[in-house]
Formats: C-alpha cells, structure tokens, sequence
C-alpha cells in the first residue's frame, strides 16, 4: 500500500459555510499497511462547542480554552500532511473543514481525498450500515478507543483501509490499490463493482 494519511476533525457542527468550526484534528500516516507516524491536537478557534457536541465527542469548552491555536494547529498539520494522499470516513465531512481551515491561513489543498466510508458500501454490501462504529464491530477491527475523538476515529479508519485493502487484492487478484484506484472504485454502481473493477484492472494495469 503506498503512503496516505487518514483525517479526522472533530467539529462545533456539521458546516464551516454555517460558521462551524474545527476543535479538534488528528492524522496517521499509513505505509505498507502499519502505521508510521500519528498528529493529533485540540484547538482554539475562539467558539464556543455546543452542548450537544461536548456530551457526543467529551470536548468541553475547558479542553478548548486551553489547547493552541487553531491558525499554529493548522500550520503544524501542513507540515505533517505535505501532500499525501488523503483518507477519510465520509470524506466530504473532513474535507470541507480541511479546506475552510487552510484557507485562514492561506494554505491550498493539492491532494485528493478517498473515502473509506464510499468504499465500504461498495466492498462491505452485507454490512447493517457504513457508520465507522458499525465496520470495527461488522469486520473485528481493533478498537482504537472512544468514538468521535480524532485520533481514535482516524485510527479505526486506518484499520479499515488495511482490511479493505487487503480484501480487494484477495478478492480480485490485485497486486497493488493506488489511491487513483479507490476514488475511482468509491464513485462505481454498487450493483456493478465486479464488473467495474476488472475494467479497472486492465485499464490501470493492475
């Protein structure tokens, strides 16, 4: 598996159009399927977390008050991520927040995102649901530790690209999955993914 970082933010709600902001932020770096490296950090951004995101992620507004700010958390994630390839568990979530952070501090997103819960519903069909929680229990995946704290949710999600991996190159005689590869595969009809990935087999060479 080539390198890729796995994101995860923890948030004051679901939109940074509706002035929402990042509390919280954590990155693995995931290399041959181990993971290599890992940032994580609370942030400051000045708002104030909602009551009922404290009691869904256990981040007071004590925690936030005392964490750096978010413009020197962002910089300092920058300079970890570079311009690896990303992942994320609904990834449209992350990136949005992603984006709407490093344009405060004038920083551009280069790389594209895969999302680990699109490939999921392509992959794990039986599954009862794609919720994160849902795929540690579904595929016995190690449990990182509490849900929706970043770096527990980034490392579960670690796991589950390792096993999805892995899975596909079993299942259909892959020698590699590029990152190329998922977010291709993530956009394919549920009812054609195996018809889907042996074109894409042949196409990309793998």
């Amino acid at each position: 598996m080539q390198r890729i970082a796995i994101i995860d933010f923890e948030t004051t709600g679901l939109s940074p159009d509706m002035g929402d902001r990042a509390t919280e932020v954590a990155v693995v770096l995931l290399e041959d399927g181990a993971i290599t490296d890992r940032f994580q950090s609370l942030m400051n951004a000045g708002v104030r977390v909602p009551p009922f995101i404290g009691a869904l992620t256990g981040i007071t507004n004590a925690m936030v008050r005392q964490a750096p700010p978010i413009a020197e958390v962002m910089r300092a994630l920058a300079d970890f991520v570079g311009e690896v390839p990303l992942v994320a568990h609904n990834a449209s979530f992350d990136r949005k927040f992603l984006d709407a952070e490093w344009q405060r501090i004038r920083k551009k997103r280069r790389q594209e995102f895969a999302c680990s819960m699109l490939l999921a519903r392509r992959v794990y069909q039986q599954s009862p649901n794609h919720q994160l929680a849902t795929l540690v229990t579904y595929l016995g995946l190690p449990n990182a530790g509490r849900y929706h704290r970043a770096l527990a949710d980034a490392e579960m999600t670690a796991h589950l690209m390792v096993r999805l991996v892995a899975d596909l190159k079993q299942g259909y005689r892959l020698n590699t999955v590029p990152h190329e590869f998922l977010r291709s595969l993530q956009k394919a009809p549920k009812a054609q993914i195996n018809a889907w990935i042996e074109r894409g087999k042949k196409q990309l060479g793998l």
